[in-house]
C-alpha cells in the first residue's frame, strides 16, 4: 500500500507544552515536498491550536477539536461537523462554576469535573458524550471522534486512510489509529493506546517522531504490521475454527479446475474489501464480478459497451471509494489480450502517482500473465495482485514467485497439482505427491485449501469450508450448457441398480436422457437427490440445484409422475432465459 497521508496527534504526540518540536517541523516539510499530505488530528480547539502554533500553513489540513472541525490552511477553507455546544449546557457549566472552554462545537474542562458534567447532561438529555484526554475532559456530539473528521477531510482532498499512517499518544487517539491503514501509539503514551496499535514507536518524546516519519517516506510504502485489525473470513477450518486472512497489500494465487469455485473465493474477498473501504479494480474475462455492483461504490464497465479506455479508469478511479468491474465476457479472446496489455500499465502508473487501486484482480490470470509479460504489466513492488487461475503452471515464474498467499479449489491435474506443490517447498518438510493428491482431488465445491505459504496457515495446508457470499455469484449459464465436463464428472445413469448405457457430459445431454427415460427407471436417482447433487457440485449452479432438490423431495413425499418433466422444464426454463436475456442483451 502507497504512503500518502500522515495524520498526526498534537499535544504530547509531536508537541510539548504548547512547543511543537523543531525536528518534527522540519520533518513534516520534507514529507510535503515528496507529495505526502500531512494532517494534524487533535483534540484542541482551533483558536487554541492557532495560539501555540501561529501559522497553520507548515500541514495540509487541521482537524481539530476532536473531529468537529476541520480547516484547510492554504486556502483557508473551514467547516464545523457538528452542531455548537447547546446554550442550555454552557448556562448550566456557569452556574455550576464549572470552568471551560467553548469550541465550534465541543466544550473542555478539567477532568475532576466530569462527574458533575455528566450529571448536567443527564439532567438535560442532551445527547452529548464525555471524552478523556489525560488531565482534560470534552463534552462532544454523538458519534463525532477524530475518525469522523479525518475522513471527511480525506474525501475533500480525494485521499484514502488507507493509505494513511495515523500516530498518537493519549486516550482520544484511539479511533484515529483505528481509521488510518496503519495506527502508531508512542511508547511515551497510554498504556491502554499501546495494546491496540499495529506499531509501537519507540522513544522518550516527540523528538523520535522525526527520524521514524522521515523513515517512512523514503521507503514510500507502508510497512506490513505482524498483526492487523482487519480481516477477511474465509471460512471454517475442519474443527469447526474460523479462518481468515490478513488485510495486507500482498499479492494472492487462487487456483484450481474450471467450475471449481475460484471465482466465489475471489468474490468473497473483493466483497469484504470492498466494504473496507478499498478500491478495487476487477479485471472480468467472463462477467463472474457483475453482481458486486450491488455493493456501494461499485461500477461495471463493459459487457454490451465499449471497454473503457486507461484515461476513463484513470478518471473513475479519482475517487478512494470506487472499485471497478470491467466485464469483458462479451468482448473476443484477441481484443481482452491487447485490452490487459495496455490496462494493467496504466493501472500500475496510477498506483504509483495516487495509491488507487488498493487492489487490482485479475482472473483467468493464465490468458494475460505468460513468460515475461507479468514483469512489464505487473508493479510487484507494490503488490496488491489477486490472480485467479485454473492453469497456475502456466503463469511466469516470477509472477508465482511473488504470491504470498495462495487458495486452492478443487485441482484435478497432476501437473497443476505438481506446480502447486512446487510453490509450498521452501515452507519446510511438505507432503508427498499422493498427499497433495489426496488432498486437492476430494475438494468440492464449497471448499478450499490455504497453502503454507500463507503464513495464516501457520506452515502447513489447511482445508478450509467456504462462507456465504454477500452478492449472488454470476455464473453464464448459457456458457455452460453444451460445455461437456470431463469424463469423472459426468452423470452416469443406474436402472434397477445395474450401470446402464447413458452418460451424460453436459446439461443438455442430461435433460434429453431423462426425458426419454420412464420414471419408474429414475426412481433410485430422485429419493437419493443424485440430480441436484450433481448440478450443484459439478456446475455450481446452486439456484437451479436447490429448485431440483425441491421436485426430488417432492417425488419422495408423494411419488409425483410428473417430477422428471418438471425438472427437464427447470432446466431449460432457466437456460433458455439465460440465452433469451443474452440475446436481448446483445441488440
Amino acid at each position: 500500500m502507497k504512503f500518502l497521508v500522515l495524520a498526526l496527534d498534537f499535544d504530547g504526540t509531536i508537541a510539548q507544552q504548547d512547543v511543537l518540536d523543531p525536528e518534527v517541523r522540519k520533518a513534516i516539510s520534507e514529507l510535503r515536498r515528496r507529495g505526502i499530505v500531512v494532517i494534524i488530528v487533535t483534540g484542541r480547539i482551533i483558536s487554541d491550536l492557532r495560539r501555540v502554533c501561529g501559522d497553520l500553513h507548515f500541514v495540509d489540513a487541521v482537524v481539530a477539536e476532536n473531529g468537529a472541525f476541520i480547516e484547510f490552511p492554504d486556502s483557508g477553507y473551514s467547516m464545523s461537523l457538528a452542531a455548537s455546544a447547546p446554550a442550555a449546557l454552557l448556562k448550566e457549566l456557569r452556574n455550576c462554576g464549572i470552568v471551560h472552554s467553548v469550541g465550534e462545537s465541543i466544550v473542555e474542562a478539567d477532568s475532576g469535573d466530569a462527574p458533575r458534567i455528566l450529571a448536567i447532561l443527564q439532567r438535560l438529555e442532551l445527547p452529548m458524550t464525555l471524552l478523556f484526554n489525560r488531565g482534560r475532559v470534552m463534552v462532544l456530539p454523538q458519534a463525532v471522534s477524530k475518525a469522523t473528521g479525518l475522513q471527511r477531510a480525506l474525501m475533500i482532498l480525494r485521499l484514502s486512510a488507507h493509505n494513511a499512517v495515523g500516530i498518537g499518544d493519549a486516550e482520544n487517539d484511539h479511533e484515529l489509529l483505528r481509521v488510518c491503514e496503519l495506527g502508531l501509539a508512542v511508547d511515551w503514551g497510554s498504556n491502554a493506546l499501546k495494546a491496540v496499535a499495529d506499531y509501537v514507536l519507540p522513544g522518550n518524546g516527540p523528538p523520535a517522531v522525526a527520524p521514524y516519519i522521515r523513515e517512512l517516506a523514503a521507503r514510500g510504502i507502508l510497512p506490513l504490521p505482524k498483526h492487523t485489525r482487519r480481516q477477511l473470513i474465509l471460512g471454517h477450518t475442519e474443527d469447526g475454527k474460523p479462518f481468515s486472512l490478513a488485510v495486507r497489500g500482498r499479492n494472492v494465487l487462487i487456483a484450481g479446475d474450471s467450475g471449481s469455485g475460484k471465482s466465489w473465493v475471489a468474490g468473497l474477498l473483493c466483497e469484504q474489501l470492498i466494504l473496507y473501504g478499498y478500491s478495487l479494480c476487477i479485471i472480468d474475462p467472463e462477467g463472474d464480478y457483475i453482481s458486486l455492483e450491488a455493493l456501494p461504490g461499485v461500477v461495471v464497465y463493459g459487457g454490451n459497451d465499449p471497454l473503457p479506455r486507461p484515461r476513463e479508469l484513470i478518471h473513475a478511479l479519482r475517487h478512494s471509494d470506487v472499485s471497478i468491474v470491467i466485464n469483458m465476457s462479451h468482448t473476443p479472446h484477441e481484443q481482452k489480450l491487447e485490452y490487459v496489455k495496455t490496462a494493467l500499465p496504466a493501472l500500475a502508473e496510477l498506483r504509483r502517482r495516487t495509491g488507487l487501486p488498493h487492489r487490482i484482480v485479475v482472473d483467468e490470470a493464465h490468458y494475460f500473465l505468460q513468460d515475461e509479460e507479468s514483469r512489464r504489466l505487473l508493479d510487484f513492488e507494490l503488490s496488491g495482485y489477486t490472480l485467479v487461475t485454473y492453469r497456475a503452471s502456466s503463469l511466469s515464474p516470477e509472477a508465482r514467485r511473488a504470491c504470498q498467499a495462495i487458495i486452492v479449489t478443487r485441482e484435478s491435474g497432476p501437473e497443476e497439482i505438481e506446480d502447486l506443490a512446487s510453490l509450498c517447498v521452501r515452507c519446510g518438510p511438505g507432503k508427498t505427491a499422493n498427499d497433495w493428491n489426496r488432498l486437492f482431488q476430494n475438494l468440492v465445491v464449497g471448499e478450499a485449501v490455504v497453502l503454507p505459504v500463507t503464513e495464516e496457515a501457520q506452515g502447513d495446508a489447511e482445508k478450509i469450508h467456504l462462507k456465504p457470499r454477500l452478492t449472488p455469484h454470476v455464473r453464464h449459464l448459457a456458457k455452460y450448457i453444451d460445455v461437456p465436463v470431463s469424463g469423472n464428472r459426468a452423470f452416469v445413469f443406474w436402472k434397477n441398480g445395474v450401470l446402464a448405457d447413458k452418460r451424460a457430459q453436459t446439461l443438455n445431454e442430461f435433460v434429453n436422457v431423462i426425458e426419454h427415460s420412464a420414471v419408474k427407471d429414475l426412481d433410485s436417482h430422485l429419493r437419493h437427490k443424485d440430480f441436484s447433487r450433481w448440478i450443484s457440485g459439478v456446475f455450481g449452479d446452486y439456484a437451479l440445484a436447490s429448485l431440483v432438490r425441491d421436485q426430488e423431495e417432492d417425488y419422495v413425499t408423494d411419488g409425483h409422475a410428473d417430477t422428471v418433466q418438471n425438472i427437464a422444464q427447470e432446466i431449460r426454463s432457466r437456460y433458455e432465459f439465460t440465452q433469451e436475456q443474452h440475446d436481448a442483451d446483445a441488440i
